[in-house]
């Protein structure tokens, strides 16, 4: 894992005057390509590593070979093990980063084992779909809030509604398949914020307040099964006329189940959700070409939903100067977002 060979770069590194990017890739395994993306990286998240080129040439740490890591400041330490917070940790991640925090000066031990337990990564995406990163402006503001353990006012905004502000406890940073989400206390307890939906972040001038004995991946993993829970909450039961699974598949992100073909080509299918409701509005852009069976509350969805399209475009001639009344909102899928 990249996380490991970083960390086994920099060791390594502090053992020798110079080394090329042939010896590093023979010590870590990798191809000398790879190591030298490693070097890389570790100068861009602002460890002090200088290459020089020509005979005699190689990487090396400014300042020379150092076994105590004095050449690091407070803010490149915090910036390495946030690096690392983007990888899954493996039991010989943690052991290298015990290594290095016990090979740290002392003034730089806190910030380290604060920026160590800042993150933690989760390979499983909420459905097993595809999903696309956003940008997330206010990542590093928030990494810097939960390593300082600094409270903030946040702007929140969820799929269509206005941003709302919470005062949180920043307490770690969780990655799933590339999406970054804020793990923080709330005065209703320990709550998801997804980051690209934080639209401001503000200090208030406070400490945060770090519960005893919180320990992230863990913290993680007890909210990140109840966010599953609710967004499978329901199951709705019906049939798919033939060439509507890649459309279903689209709609529903990877949540339907498929069952026996009949005669006529249609197919069974099971999808779960949050509610009938909102499987249904989800599924009533495909008209005839789904029948939804059960439960009940499903279907009085769908007539609700045809009810309200067929009195809004059922007129024959509408009259351009009077735009129709907007007919009530679908259910909103509220309880799928973090936060």
């Amino acid at each position: 894992m990249r996380a490991d060979r970083l960390v086994a770069a920099l060791l390594f590194l502090q053992t020798r005057h110079r080394v090329t990017a042939a010896e590093l890739a023979a010590e870590l395994d990798v191809s000398e390509r790879t190591a030298r993306r490693d070097l890389e990286a570790l100068a861009s998240a602002g460890v002090p590593v200088r290459s020089q080129a020509g005979v005699g040439g190689g990487w090396s740490l400014v300042g020379g070979a150092r076994t105590d890591l004095t050449g690091l400041t407070a803010p490149e330490v915090r910036a390495l093990f946030l690096l690392l917070d983007k990888t899954p940790a493996s039991p010989q991640t943690r052991t290298a980063l015990r290594k290095l925090v016990r090979a740290l000066p002392s003034p730089l031990r806190a910030g380290a084992e604060a920026a160590a337990r800042a993150g933690t990564a989760d390979g499983t995406d909420w459905a097993g779909a595809p999903v696309s990163v956003p940008e997330e402006p206010r990542l590093a503001a928030l990494q810097q809030a939960v390593v300082e353990e600094r409270e903030l006012t946040i702007g929140y905004a969820r799929p269509g509604r206005e941003p709302s502000e919470r005062t949180v406890h920043p307490l770690g940073i969780a990655t799933k398949t590339g999406v970054h989400y804020l793990v923080a206390g709330t005065e209703h307890g320990l709550r998801i914020f997804r980051v690209g939906r934080i639209v401001s972040v503000t200090e208030t001038g406070a400490p945060a307040v770090r519960p005893e004995d919180f320990d992230l991946p863990t913290a993680w993993r007890v909210l990140a099964t109840r966010m599953e829970d609710r967004m499978v909450a329901a199951t709705v039961r019906g049939r798919a006329a033939p060439g509507t699974e890649s459309v279903l598949e689209g709609l529903v992100e990877g949540r339907v189940r498929y069952g026996d073909r009949a005669p006529d080509g249609w197919t069974t299918i099971e999808i779960d959700g949050p509610s009938p409701e909102v499987v249904a509005a989800r599924l009533a852009g495909l008209g005839a070409r789904v029948e939804l069976l059960d439960p009940p509350e499903a279907r009085a969805a769908l007539a609700r939903i045809g009810a309200e399209l067929t009195a809004l475009y059922g007129k024959t001639d509408p009259s351009p100067d009077t735009p129709p009344e907007a007919p009530p909102r679908a259910p909103e899928p509220a309880a799928t977002h973090p936060g």
